[in-house]
């Protein structure tokens, strides 16, 4: 079974624009490179991924996605996610991929465990798997095997979209909850979430 993993990233200095009230331009962009240089980092160890493929239009995400062995994708104009997310899977479907994995760029808690968490509770297809942000409101991981079994609908309320959809369809719905897959950074609380499970686990 032929794995892929698609990381969507946005503008490196244009990303994370809801915290521009706790952080700097260059800060979020910094933020942002380290976050992605994370997520491949991890993806790269995972032996059940045949290959990762990052969309931005970016052409600095790119550039770093080439140097860590990852295949790209430029994403035209403004196509928003989800359709950039379908033109992508469509380019892993031409290599055969027959799984997909959708793994947003902002997760600063992610570990190789909760991949092989997600990917283990993909063993009986068709199957749709989903980790929900802390809030229970957003997808911060989805696997879908075969592809093409539901359609994306990142954006508010998409969590209970995509398991809607996997309903509506009697597929194999297996949600992961985590707190590490749990948290990402969109709002200035989530940093103090992070700061708060740093300190954690240093006095640990």
């Amino acid at each position: 079974m032929s794995l892929w993993a698609i990381v969507p990233v946005k503008s490196l200095r244009r990303g994370k624009t809801r915290l521009a009230g706790v952080l700097s331009e260059d800060e979020r962009e910094l933020l942002n490179l380290s976050l992605l240089g994370h997520t491949l980092k991890i993806l790269n160890q995972i032996k059940e991924i045949d290959q990762i493929l990052v969309v931005s239009s970016d052409t600095a995400v790119l550039s770093l996605a080439r140097e860590q062995g990852a295949r790209t994708v430029m994403e035209d104009g403004n196509p928003g996610l989800n359709t950039a997310l379908m033109r992508a899977t469509m380019v892993a479907q031409m290599f055969s991929a027959q799984g997909i994995l959708i793994l947003p760029s902002d997760l600063p808690l992610l570990s190789e465990q909760d991949i092989k968490e997600i990917i283990a509770r993909s063993g009986e297809p068709p199957v749709v798997v989903i980790a929900p942000d802390r809030r229970r409101e957003g997808t911060n991981a989805l696997l879908i095997k075969p592809t093409g079994l539901i359609a994306y609908q990142f954006g508010e309320g998409s969590f209970k979209k995509h398991c809607q959809q996997a309903e509506r369809f009697n597929l194999n719905l297996q949600v992961v909850n985590s707190e590490s897959l749990g948290l990402d950074l969109d709002f200035p609380e989530d940093l103090e979430l992070l700061k708060q499970y740093e300190q954690k686990q240093v006095i640990l």
